[in-house]
């Protein structure tokens, strides 16, 4: 123990001791009843023993206690007397029922400090996994359209004289389709740097009107993908929701973006916000699609590019973005989950629905 947490223990033995002297003589004083005096200082111990280090302040605090109360509140008043006819019996039972409070408020105390070193290591072991996903999902997410558009572009140079225009086009789009994937990419990489400075303690929560946060979301993701409908219902009645709105942007852009991406349908897409209850409201973005593997659905937002029978070159993985929209709702204390439906896959996310409402 060093310097500090023994005047630490001294100082609030010393404080708690005294403040139970001085309210047990209160008691005392006022109802003429030492009786209670036993009870405040075992309470004293027991406070003791829980804002203090190691099993000592306990143990002397316990013996403190029992001299006291024979010193002030046991006649003959201002006198140890040890010798009274039962009294022994007595001063043993205290002190021993002192002693068993003592440690067994310490021993609870470390049993406690010691879970909440074990909670921080899974906590740590758990980021360091994500962490560890995340690299391999950018590195997959990044490589792909960047080898797409080196190898578009080095056609289009090195066989430009025999391309037709048509050919040309659909190498331009190529290239075109892939930058806007990689500003997609870049566009998450920015959230996941805001993430980690933006804990859920210090997250810029305001009070948003969800059909206005869902239309921005809509209207960037129709600019990045025009020729993708999208169906929107939102609730008649108004609602303010505290919440990041550029984070929840992202994740409706990432939700829509992956359905477009991996759904291969050209049905359109469902965006439906609903009020499930007074606690509570629900987004859902529903696609018409090939839906997703169930051996994907327990591990679709760890952060892995791709499953177990697909390979790490396949055009794009759902990695990063599904991660990220994980990390987004649950530092707004929501839960975010994935399924199929009998058409397609289904992602739904919940938010806690803000007190002020009209």
């Amino acid at each position: 123990m060093n310097r500090r947490d023994l005047l630490h223990n001294i100082s609030v033995t010393a404080c708690i001791l005294a403040i139970a002297v001085i309210g047990s003589a209160f008691f005392f004083l006022t109802t003429g009843n030492s009786n209670n005096a036993s009870l405040i200082y075992v309470l004293a111990i027991v406070l003791i023993s829980r804002y203090t280090y190691g099993y000592h302040p306990g143990i002397i605090s316990s013996i403190i206690g029992v001299v006291a109360v024979n010193y002030f509140f046991t006649y003959p008043y201002g006198e140890l007397n040890f010798s009274m006819t039962g009294y022994p019996i007595t001063f043993i039972g205290m002190l021993a029922i002192a002693l068993i409070t003592s440690a067994a408020t310490t021993h609870m105390k470390e049993q406690a400090e010691i879970l909440a070193e074990r909670e921080k290591l899974l906590m740590e072991a758990e980021k360091e996994k994500m962490r560890a996903n995340l690299l391999r999902a950018v590195s997959h997410d990044l490589r792909t359209p960047l080898t797409a558009i080196i190898g578009s572009s080095s056609s289009y140079l090195d066989n430009r004289d025999q391309l037709s225009p048509q050919e040309k086009d659909q190498l331009v789009a190529h290239i075109y389709e892939d930058s806007n994937w990689l500003l997609n990419m870049v566009e998450n990489l920015l959230t996941v740097t805001r993430i980690h400075t933006d804990t859920a303690a210090s997250l810029n929560k305001s009070l948003e009107p969800v059909e206005e946060v869902v239309a921005e979301a809509v209207s960037r993701f129709r600019k990045r993908y025009p020729d993708s409908p999208v169906r929107v219902r939102t609730p008649e009645e108004f609602y303010m929701i505290p919440m990041d709105p550029t984070l929840i942007e992202q994740v409706l852009i990432n939700l829509l973006e992956n359905a477009v991406l991996h759904a291969h349908s050209q049905e359109p897409i469902d965006l439906t916000v609903i009020c499930r209850d007074q606690n509570r409201i629900q987004f859902r973005v529903m696609d018409y699609g090939q839906g997703i593997s169930p051996e994907r659905l327990d591990t679709i937002f760890d952060g892995n590019p791709y499953g177990s029978g697909e390979s790490a070159d396949s055009k794009r993985g759902m990695g990063i973005g599904l991660s990220i929209c994980k990390t987004i709702i649950h530092i707004h204390g929501g839960s975010i989950t994935a399924a199929n439906h009998e058409n397609g896959a289904v992602f739904t996310f919940q938010l806690p629905l803000g007190e002020e409402r009209e």
